[in-house]
């Protein structure tokens, strides 16, 4: 899928115009034969383009239109089909293709030692799922077993999995707002700090985050029932917290006596150019998720890591996934570890997030449709604004800029309606990185 538009509809003119005018021949039947197979939702279904090849930084349609990948759904740290990834995989087929869950595996606990030995303080009991949405859940379950609660505080506009334990701890509208009947109950949410400097009627993000500390210090206060506190670490929209604030938070929910969770899902593991996200802080969550990219770009597998005195679930189940503990996708994040540390790929991202930045606001910062321009390390975005003194999203505007970047050979997504979201993987060569940086600047100029 190339296109990832959170607020753009499936019958959205711009998408029409695309699907009219830049679709090839060969690319045509299939589209038609998967919007006859699937079942139709937001942000998926029907499909806007095929794919054929994936390479690296590339991702080719049948048509043989080749594309950067700035997007990839948050898996492709390593870019696409690292060779050594690669014959990592093949050989684990060779040597163990599947364990059942009450077998264990070498390459299954060598990854949750090496996951205990990267995560920071007393991280160290892990339970491996087959998706960001099922990790979230095991927290939640360990966070109600250690703290005997059953409330969960949460952001609104957050994304923490589809499932309904995530949806409803989750707050994005498209998640949530056609499931009939209630969601899990004691989920309550908080209005989030804003870079758009809009919520809580506060003029900065550093006075929007110090309000919306207090909000979470409020409501925790308000009864002894919260077991947890979840959110994302870095939001991939993305949304980067000013200093101080998750120290702030950190302090609150000790003070309660409830646990930090943090999704890592999108941000971890080098993404924002730091091993993870929280690391930027200075703080330690006491349980934090991870997935997508843990894959390596290639196979689904998620992770649950939690300090080592919150492993009190043992006598009953929280998780029990057939691939629980499955050799080749243990194999796959373990040896995309290794890539990660081997070829020093965390700091390139830090490294490669600063040049991009600068290049975009030396270029885009006096635009007028331009209202802001955010990111760490390979995680940054332009926000695309109707109107710079309300900060009025340019929905539409950003429509347009993302199907002239398409043309142009560049896919991203859309978040947030106008948010154009800029992810690439952290083995991109600068040349890359400037030639699609090039065609965003392009882009967003001629718009305005």
């Amino acid at each position: 899928m190339l296109v990832h538009t959170e607020g753009e509809s499936n019958t959205s003119e711009a998408r029409k115009a695309w699907l009219k005018t830049s679709i090839g021949p060969n690319s045509a039947p299939l589209l038609e034969r998967d919007a006859d197979a699937f079942l139709h939702q937001s942000l998926s279904s029907p499909c806007v383009s095929t794919i054929a090849k994936a390479e690296g930084l590339w991702i080719e349609d049948l048509d043989g239109r080749r594309y950067m990948d700035f997007h990839g759904n948050s898996v492709h740290h390593l870019g696409y089909g690292h060779p050594k990834l690669v014959a990592a995989i093949k050989q684990q087929l060779d040597d163990l293709p599947f364990a059942p869950r009450r077998f264990t595996n070498e390459p299954a606990v060598e990854l949750a030692e090496k996951l205990a030995a990267i995560t920071p303080g007393d991280l160290g009991k892990t339970l491996f799922t087959t998706g960001g949405s099922d990790a979230n859940e095991v927290a939640l379950k360990i966070a109600r077993a250690a703290t005997g609660r059953f409330k969960t505080l949460s952001f609104w506009d957050a994304f923490h999995g589809a499932g309904f334990g995530a949806a409803s701890v989750g707050g994005e509208a498209t998640f949530r707002s056609h499931i009939a009947g209630p969601l899990l109950p004691g989920t309550e949410h908080v209005a989030p700090f804003s870079p758009s400097n809009c919520a809580y009627g506060h003029k900065s993000l550093e006075a929007s985050a110090e309000a919306c500390a207090r909000m979470i210090d409020y409501v925790l206060g308000r009864d002894g029932d919260y077991c947890a506190f979840i959110a994302e670490a870095m939001r991939a929209v993305p949304n980067v917290p000013p200093p101080g604030f998750w120290k702030s938070v950190r302090e609150i929910c000790d003070k309660h006596g409830v646990l930090l969770i943090l999704d890592e899902i999108p941000t971890g593991l080098g993404k924002t150019g730091q091993m993870f996200s929280f690391q930027h802080d200075g703080i330690v969550p006491d349980i934090v998720t991870l997935g997508k990219s843990l894959g390596g770009g290639i196979l689904p597998i998620a992770a649950c890591v939690a300090r080592r005195d919150l492993d009190v679930c043992g006598d009953f189940a929280i998780g029990h996934y057939t691939h629980e503990k499955n050799p080749v996708t243990a194999r796959a994040a373990l040896t995309t570890l290794q890539i990660i540390e081997e070829e020093g790929l965390v700091e390139r991202s830090a490294d490669l997030g600063r040049h991009a930045l600068e290049r975009l606001r030396d270029a885009l910062g006096q635009v007028p449709i331009v209202g802001d321009i955010r990111g760490r390390g390979l995680m940054f975005g332009v926000e695309i604004v109707a109107d710079r003194q309300t900060m009025t999203p340019g929905i539409a505007v950003a429509e347009r800029i993302y199907y002239a970047c398409l043309e142009a050979g560049l896919s991203y997504k859309i978040s947030q309606g106008s948010v154009l979201t800029l992810s690439p993987p952290l083995t991109i060569s600068k040349l890359d990185l400037d030639r699609a940086l090039d065609i965003v600047i392009a882009a967003v100029k001629a718009a305005a």
